[in-house]
């Protein structure tokens, strides 16, 4: 159980924890929430005792493993298989104390070793890693890509897998979902849904907060407030208690003002000053009651577009992807992910765009919004159209030493020159006060935008978007930085929004609130998705089967092989005959690895003689080490007969 008691936290000046008392049981999946900046990282943070409490009483099992999502981006040659293994840390130091007993002649220290490498997992610790890698959406070809090779974004899922290997009893995330798309979001979802031990989560994606947690842990004004439920109750619960305590607040300041009236009235008469004293003593013994103070809400408005052209634009024939040709390589052949697009995108729709991970969503969105240009068909855009788009990038471009004030200064300049001006304030005291409408007051409008959260960043973006008045929206996982108060306010805002939305979303709750119809990107083309989002995550789960089937049937038919022998000048025909014999050569001899493993595993597992397990151990090393090398060889033929 993890108790906390009276613990007072301070980060600087600000008191964040103020005597907070909260019990946490084993085995609960909590969801923590509230305002930012009110202690959710920072009670992490005492958790994992990178903070310290000033005072009051921490208590946490001693012996529970804990994980947490690192946050640093990981740069590393390492294969993604390999460095996700390493997030298990016993058997990482397992693993290093094999090699410092082979090192020595110690048998007894040799046998123990290879005993704890067993029980930590070594046998199973490739294949589950490679379950959670692609889990979160990467593909079997890229299981031993190096981890450099990758984005930032898929880096922090690799941080992520590397937190879910390890065995745990206590597991942090923080904003876990930031990074995913909805498919892995639905695998993560499933996977928290299994594990055993006591979860706590930081997340603003309140369907992810509903489907994983059963407890609820609120900071508020410096305490920690324990509600039993998901997101959803504690709101129910949380509305509730805010409605007693404002009818309680209100009661109360009638009955003081009753006191107040009756004192001041009667407190010089000597007959009743002995009431006008007691009514006095009453008054001060009164336990006051706090006035209703709600988080202050936020939200804004999309201005009526000046026009709205019907269609918004049209596609004929168009393939979406990416022109391969470059200075040093002109005809290189385009690569085309989405093909053969007629449709027509009309005023006032409201389309989600679905599809697992690397199937296009994005390249279609960067497409319509002239990012990318269409590699074949055309692209016929409705007159006065006036896209506003938010791309997952979007954050990247604001320029980090200019401010608030300074980006929209420069927007205007430059919507000016382009001659799309259509009524939009732009004298500075008119920019100041459209900014204080996105929370850009005071002192902010002044701020650096690269000493800002990811949070006010993608709220500038925003108001930025905003103020252009655009017709038709293009939003790319507009959620990923936002809190729940600024998720909701965009809800609303693009539920009021008079022209076309076309959003790609892990935030369900979002893509309900907005969406009427889906768009499914899908094995190179573009359909609707006859369903609702139950419906597509039913179909997520059914088409990950089907994947894992054929993954495995591939897996079945390229076992690791021999390097084909180069035969010259002979027929194709010739040179596969050679190769498939090789083939079933080197298929045959892992088979006999594998069962040969699996049968000194077992060996290992029955006795307790330390000449024995020592002997065990050793053949052990040796079958290894040659499933090494063919494992190399199989490299080396894959490539070889890519080539071919």
């Amino acid at each position: 159980m993890i108790t906390l008691k009276n613990i007072s936290l301070r980060r600087g000046a600000k008191v964040l924890l103020d005597l907070a008392t909260v019990s946490l049981n084993p085995g609960e999946k909590v969801g923590l929430v509230g305002r930012n900046g009110a202690g959710k990282s920072s009670l992490f943070a005492l958790l994992n005792r990178s903070l310290t409490e000033d005072s009051g009483e921490f208590d946490i099992p001693t012996q529970w493993r804990m994980g947490q999502v690192a946050q640093d981006m990981p740069e590393t040659d390492q294969s993604a298989t390999e460095f996700v293994i390493e997030g298990d840390t016993g058997l990482t130091a397992a693993r290093a104390e094999v090699a410092a007993a082979e090192a020595t002649d110690d048998g007894e220290r040799m046998a123990n070793a290879y005993m704890s490498l067993y029980d930590a997992g070594e046998h199973d610790a490739a294949s589950r890693a490679q379950a959670l890698i692609q889990g979160l959406g990467f593909k079997t070809s890229e299981l031993n890509n190096p981890v450099n090779s990758f984005s930032g974004g898929w880096r922090m899922r690799l941080q992520l897998a590397r937190a879910l290997m390890c065995p745990t009893e206590l597991l942090l995330l923080d904003e876990p979902t930031n990074h995913l798309d909805l498919d892995a979001l639905v695998w993560l979802e499933a996977w928290l849904k299994r594990y055993e031990g006591t979860l706590l989560v930081i997340s603003h994606d309140r369907e992810f907060l509903d489907a994983v947690t059963n407890v609820t842990l609120h900071i508020d004004a410096g305490k920690l407030i324990r509600y039993g439920g998901n997101y959803s109750k504690f709101e129910d619960m949380r509305a509730e208690q805010m409605s007693l305590q404002q009818n309680a607040f209100a009661k109360q300041q009638d009955k003081i003002a009753h006191l107040q009236k009756f004192i001041a009235r009667f407190k010089a008469k000597a007959s009743k000053a002995k009431q006008a004293q007691s009514r006095v003593k009453a008054l001060d013994r009164m336990e006051k009651i706090a006035p209703l103070m709600a988080d202050a809400d936020f939200q804004f408005e999309f201005k009526e577009p000046a026009n709205l052209p019907n269609p918004m634009l049209s596609m004929q024939h168009v393939d979406f992807g990416y022109a391969a040709s470059t200075p040093t390589e002109p005809d290189a052949s385009p690569t085309i992910i989405v093909r053969n697009v007629s449709k027509s995108v009309l005023a006032g729709q409201r389309i989600g765009i679905l599809g697992a991970n690397g199937q296009g969503k994005s390249t279609v969105v960067k497409t319509i919004a002239r990012d990318l240009p269409a590699l074949s068909g055309d692209i016929t855009e409705g007159k006065g159209l006036n896209i506003g788009y938010f791309a997952q990038q979007e954050l990247d471009v604001l320029r980090p030493a200019d401010n608030p004030l300074e980006h929209m200064i420069a927007l205007v300049k430059k919507v000016t020159t382009e001659g799309k001006l259509s009524g939009q304030a732009t004298r500075e005291q008119d920019l100041r006060s459209y900014l204080g409408q996105f929370n850009f007051g005071g002192d902010m409008v002044k701020q650096s935008v690269g000493s800002m959260s990811g949070g006010e960043k993608a709220r500038l973006v925003l108001c930025m978007m905003v103020w252009q008045r655009p017709n038709l929206l293009l939003l790319d996982e507009p959620t990923n930085h936002l809190d729940l108060t600024t998720r909701e306010a965009l809800s609303m805002a693009l539920n009021e929004f008079e022209g076309t939305v076309m959003l790609v979303s892990h935030d369900r709750a979002l893509l309900r609130a907005v969406c009427d119809e889906f768009w499914l990107v899908s094995k190179g083309g573009i359909a609707p998705f006859d369903g609702d989002l139950d419906d597509y995550q039913q179909f997520l789960f059914e088409e990950a089967k089907r994947l894992k089937a054929v993954a495995q049937s591939e897996a079945v038919a390229s076992a690791p092989k021999a390097a084909p022998a180069v035969i010259k000048n002979s027929k194709p025909s010739q040179q596969q005959k050679t190769f498939q014999k090789q083939q079933q050569q080197v298929e045959s001899d892992m088979q006999g690895l594998e069962l040969e493993k699996t049968r000194l595993l077992e060996a290992m597992s029955a006795t307790t003689l330390t000449d024995e397990l020592m002997a065990l151990g050793k053949e052990l090393k040796v079958a290894e080490n040659k499933l090494s090398k063919l494992e190399v060889q199989w490299l080396e033929l894959l490539e070889s007969s890519e080539q071919a």
